[in-house]
């Protein structure tokens, strides 16, 4: 299994970043897939999750504003960022589970700044 994320960068406030996680190893469209970031200092919180069936769930802090999506024949995972903010700047991280293993990318890096 391989989760390989692009796509970070450094943005203005209020700017977009449309994050991408390749995968491979494992039957993608079975399989629920998730974003998460982590700040320096901070532990690692959830953003984003969509279904194999694509329901999708945010929490509050990123709702509105972030759109996770799937694209299964390319067996990628994607995270549109809208309206950033300073407190979004973490490194981001897809991630998936399979039989009851986490498998996570090596993130790829967002900081918001003007």
């Amino acid at each position: 299994v391989q989760l390989v994320e692009s796509g970070g960068g450094l943005v203005q406030p209020g700017g977009s970043l449309r994050l991408s996680c390749a995968t491979s190893g494992f039957t993608f469209s079975s399989y629920a897939m998730g974003w998460y970031r982590q700040a320096p200092g901070k532990q690692r919180e959830f953003v984003a999750g969509i279904g194999s069936g694509r329901s999708t769930n945010y929490p509050d802090s990123v709702k509105g504003r972030f759109t996770i999506s799937r694209d299964n024949a390319k067996n990628t995972v994607y995270l549109q960022m809208n309206s950033l903010k300073p407190e979004d700047t973490a490194v981001y991280y897809c991630n998936t589970g399979i039989s009851s293993r986490l498998y996570w990318g090596q993130g790829t890096q967002v900081t918001v700044s003007s």
